[in-house]
């Protein structure tokens, strides 16, 4: 249901710490969830377990001590916009957020608002923050990549798919204004392994087809898939497309070479929502999101599809998959 709330009880009062009983048992806290995955998708509800498994740990349980009001948003403006008006209108304790766009659209609501975010690009450039150690404002939270991952993606390319001569980096500009953020660094690196870079910017399904269609109609095509809200809705489609026109794509995150893709590198988001449910407890504590650095990656996974390499016709270094975190056979 799309306003469905969530009050699940989760674990009893015996999995409860003592001394969370004793400062939290007084009154019921609130939290808003904003998040870029539909509600069909089981990463996102992956991710969102781990939130609240983390949250329980320290001693926050849904249905007791702490309500959540989870919106799922997916990659629609008006949508995300929308929900973000109903979540700050519940006046709830902590608004969790994942994505820039959904981050943006609370900012736009509330200054008042504790907020933490998560899957964030560039916070500082966004104006979500001052700086990242001392965040100032009521917002702080997770970074997603510092800006040099994008090389890193290119020089990956190249490496699992050495013919590749042409290179696209797409992304939709709606749900991903911060992708001038990585594009210099994929641009360097294009052109030091003698690679023509474009970037392919497009706001939905058919133009992603579009795009792929075209890309596969070219000798030495490649693909970086951006760290965009609209890739992750339509990464099946994009799994689909490469292995029509067998082009060479790497991805941002683990799971999207674990469903068909070729090659991905980027952070743990799990790890990021648990490192996100800390927060909260120290908001909910009393700590001020002014007062708490955000926090950059430190956790990375390098994934390689052999099945996949070996329907596109090519051959994975040793290297590459011995310093791989994951070999899919």
């Amino acid at each position: 249901m799309r306003r469905r709330e969530f009050l699940g009880v989760l674990g009893g009062a015996a999995a409860w710490p003592l001394t969370a009983r004793a400062q939290q048992a007084d009154q019921m806290r609130r939290i808003g969830v904003l998040t870029f995955f539909a509600e069909s998708d089981p990463e996102g509800q992956r991710y969102i377990s781990e939130f609240v498994q983390r949250l329980r740990q320290n001693g926050w349980v849904a249905g007791r001590n702490v309500q959540m009001d989870y919106r799922w948003a997916g990659v629609d403006p008006d949508r995300i916009r929308a929900d973000a008006a109903e979540l700050v209108g519940l006046r709830p304790d902590l608004i969790l957020t994942s994505g820039t766009p959904a981050t943006a659209a609370v900012l736009r609501l509330t200054r008042t608002i504790p907020i933490v975010f998560t899957v964030v690009s560039d916070p500082i450039g966004n104006g979500f923050v001052a700086n990242l150690p001392r965040p100032g404002g009521n917002v702080t939270g997770f970074t997603n990549f510092e800006s040099t991952m994008g090389g890193k993606w290119l020089e990956l390319l190249k490496e699992i798919a050495p013919g590749v001569s042409q290179a696209s980096a797409m992304f939709n500009p709606q749900t991903a204004p911060f992708a001038q953020y990585y594009l210099p660094a994929i641009e360097l690196a294009a052109r030091s392994s003698a690679v023509e870079l474009s970037a392919a910017a497009v706001r939905n399904a058919a133009e992603i087809e579009s795009t792929l269609t075209a890309l596969g109609g070219q000798q030495g095509g490649g693909l970086i898939v951006m760290p965009d809200a609209t890739m992750q809705a339509n990464r099946g489609l994009i799994i689909l497309l490469a292995a029509r026109f067998r082009i060479p794509v790497v991805y941002p995150y683990r799971y999207m070479a674990a469903e068909g893709g070729l090659i991905s590198y980027g952070l743990d988001q799990a790890d990021m929502f648990r490192g996100a449910a800390s927060y909260v407890d120290r908001v909910l504590k009393g700590g001020k999101p002014a007062d708490l650095p955000v926090q950059a990656p430190t956790k990375f996974e390098l994934v390689v599809n052999l099945k996949t390499a070996r329907a596109l016709g090519l051959t994975v270094p040793l290297t590459l998959q011995a310093s791989a975190s994951e070999v899919i056979e």
